[in-house]
């Protein structure tokens, strides 16, 4: 039965779209439109997302050349080994340079805080995962110790491979002159992101410019992906420039910090800033593509977007004269606090010269990465790195899965 109520009917409002203004605001009508910072973001192209185009003309793969500077140190390749504990040891820096290349040592790594790093390299590659961090963080707990970076250095010349020496911006105040007075032919200041200006209060941060001034010897810088920020190191007086935030295979920087940029539009935007400053002061900065590469079509890639070097880990450290006996690990995974790379397991291919110049005995273009290089270039008409830069790249998502299926299986 309905309840009776005394109160007249509220009469009901008639329906509408529209909404009375709040107090104290403009009508909504009237109020603009500001573009949210989703609303046009740059699209960005990793290596699956691009493909390069053969043109006009071709060159015999014979004929193509592969050689290039760094820092002025002529190399046959243009490869360099990442200054990874388990991809850099004398041994292994020495098989690089007779293939062509170069290694860079680490000076914060595990060659120069032991006398003899083997047993530990050996626990390193074999504990289980769970363990596997614990023992990183204890392992690179230990000081560098001054004698050993002397010691590494001699073992190095009297191996007969170049002196390259890498540091983070804290220790190379310490180490760079150090390295520069041993004889050292190169320095790289190399972080996970590098810029010109880095702000702190609790301390003097490094001075690029001047470091490099007073070092008597070329610097390179890294890493970075930004086209002013490039241009800015440069302006600092390096010789080199490295590309890459958290591209490599045992890294996990952008699950950790959600940075990084896709490695082909990185590498480009480098290469413009590297151009744009040759054009300005007509002193040439080369540029390192840093990390995300495995196999030739990859490489292949990065010098087309307008790499001059090519830095490698996981491919060499699948070397039988690697250090890592089979495995691999970012140089934060260490951190006791926020570890910023992962041991992963990348199994040895053979050795490093099989892996550079084959006969290749899988089909997947992991071996042979000089030879892909070279044939790439010869279908593409490059007889040089710097031909190499000028080639086509189109967008082509779909480039290595079409007409594949056969190769995926049913």
């Amino acid at each position: 039965m309905p309840v009776r109520s005394d109160r007249p009917p509220v009469p009901q409002a008639t329906p509408t779209t529209e909404r009375p203004p709040a107090a104290g605001r403009a009508d909504d009508r009237a109020a603009p439109r500001r573009a949210s910072k989703v609303d046009g973001l740059r699209l960005t192209y990793g290596f699956d997302d691009i493909s390069l185009a053969p043109g006009t003309d071709t060159v015999e793969p014979s004929e193509v050349d592969l050689s290039v500077d760094f820092c002025g140190l002529p190399l046959a390749i243009p490869v360099l080994a990442s200054a990874m504990d388990a991809v850099v040891d004398v041994r292994s820096a020495a098989e690089l340079a007779r293939l062509g290349g170069l290694a860079v040592l680490n000076l914060e790594g595990l060659q120069t805080r032991y006398d003899d790093p083997d047993a530990l390299l050996q626990r390193v590659s074999s504990v289980p995962d769970a363990e596997v961090q614990e023992l990183l963080a204890a392992a690179y707990a230990e000081p560098v110790r001054e004698e050993l970076v002397a010691r590494r250095m001699e073992e190095l010349r009297s191996a007969g491979a170049p002196l390259v020496v890498a540091a983070t911006p804290g220790a190379s105040r310490r180490w760079g002159p150090f390295c520069a007075e041993h004889g050292a032919d190169a320095f790289l200041v190399q972080s996970q992101v590098s810029s010109a200006r880095h702000l702190a209060s609790g301390y003097d941060p490094l001075e690029l410019a001047e470091f490099t001034r007073l070092m008597g010897i070329p610097v390179a810088v890294g890493n970075t992906t930004s086209y002013e920020a490039a241009y800015q190191l440069m302006a600092q007086g390096v010789a080199a420039v490295f590309v890459g935030v958290g591209p490599g295979a045992a890294c996990t920087t952008r699950d950790v910090l959600g940075i990084g940029v896709p490695q082909v539009t990185a590498i480009a935007d480098v290469a413009a800033a590297r151009d744009a400053f040759f054009d300005v002061t007509g002193r040439y900065v080369s540029v390192v593509a840093d990390g995300g590469m495995r196999r030739g079509g990859e490489l292949a890639k990065a010098v087309a977007a307008g790499a001059d070097l090519l830095m490698l880990g996981s491919p060499l450290a699948r070397a039988s004269e690697a250090p890592g006996r089979g495995t691999n690990w970012g140089m934060a995974a260490p951190s006791p606090t926020l570890p910023r790379g992962t041991r992963i397991r990348v199994g040895t291919a053979g050795t490093m010269e099989r892996i550079l110049f084959g006969p290749a005995s899988v089909t997947d273009g992991s071996q042979n990465l000089m030879g892909a290089l070279r044939q790439s270039m010869a279908a593409l008409g490059a007889r040089d790195l710097r031909a190499m830069q000028l080639v086509e790249m189109v967008h082509a998502p779909s480039v290595a899965s079409e007409g594949k299926s056969w190769q995926r299986g049913p």
